[in-house]
């Protein structure tokens, strides 16, 4: 199947995701999370399609500065999937359709320079595959903390808004908010320890600065989790915890990945 095919099937189906989730959101359409999970599954299988066909390259995986988003973003999808079964998170979808969209485009209409990584290099692989999940990961508790955030707002103002209607209550939230965090945190450790296993002449290959930041939001979300349980950290609080630490890792993911390929050029 094309490329053309695929990305045009991946962009209908996370468009009418978007748009049932939307309704339901305003409360236009009864909720049926068997349809909007096929929708999200197809969608989810015509992407990662889309990825085969462009990220695998003779033996080699392109984690350049877009296809990593569309990557990333294919990987926060099959989570959100897998959690929503369990956890109430489809107020998220909302978010991450719509970023998945963006990525997929993203990735189709420009170009950057490749950064390869081999398929033999199985240490490595296992480096990348932690790190994105962990990313992915925290993605979702940095979207999860917004909506949290802004449901402390309304609430504390006694603004019954539809937003505040549609989110499970408060406990519920934080509940899952440190859920999210807990194994976010138990991923980026391992990535960590791989790269520091696997990845060798750090200053070489432009790293250090990706590792800093990934040390300052690992520290972050500790002291929150520490926070949480000898201070009882809950609410505004543990939103804006959340918020700061991955705002780090996003500059520690995309950071080195912007400036060496976006502004300069290199590929590597």
């Amino acid at each position: 199947m094309g490329t053309l095919i695929l990305a045009v099937t991946s962009l209908l189906f996370y468009s009418v995701g978007t748009a049932l989730h939307a309704l339901h959101f305003r409360r236009r359409l009864e909720a049926n999370q068997a349809i909007t999970t096929l929708i999200g599954v197809l969608a989810l299988i015509a992407h990662g399609l889309l990825i085969f066909k462009t990220v695998f390259q003779d033996g080699n995986i392109d984690l350049s500065f877009f296809k990593s988003a569309m990557v990333i973003s294919w990987i926060i999808l099959l989570l959100l999937l897998a959690l929503n079964l369990k956890k109430p998170l489809q107020s998220l979808f909302l978010a991450v359709y719509p970023l998945a969209i963006l990525t997929i485009v993203l990735a189709l209409i420009t170009h950057t320079p490749s950064r390869l990584v081999s398929e033999q290099s199985y240490g490595m692989l296992a480096h990348v595959s932690l790190s994105v999940t962990a990313y992915s990961l925290f993605s979702l508790a940095g979207l999860q903390a917004i909506l949290l955030y802004l449901q402390n707002r309304q609430l504390k103002h006694n603004y019954n808004s539809l937003l505040v209607r549609n989110l499970p209550p408060l406990q519920t939230m934080e509940s899952v908010l440190f859920e999210l965090v807990w194994a976010g945190v138990f991923l980026l450790v391992l990535a960590i320890s791989t790269g520091a296993l696997f990845v060798k002449d750090l200053f070489a290959q432009d790293l250090a600065h990706k590792t800093v930041f990934s040390l300052l939001s690992l520290a972050v979300f500790v002291g929150l989790l520490i926070g949480r349980y000898t201070r009882g950290w809950r609410g505004l609080t543990a939103s804006r915890w959340t918020l700061v630490g991955c705002v780090l890792l996003m500059i520690a993911f995309y950071g080195t990945k912007f400036v060496l390929e976006l502004l300069f050029h290199r590929g590597g």
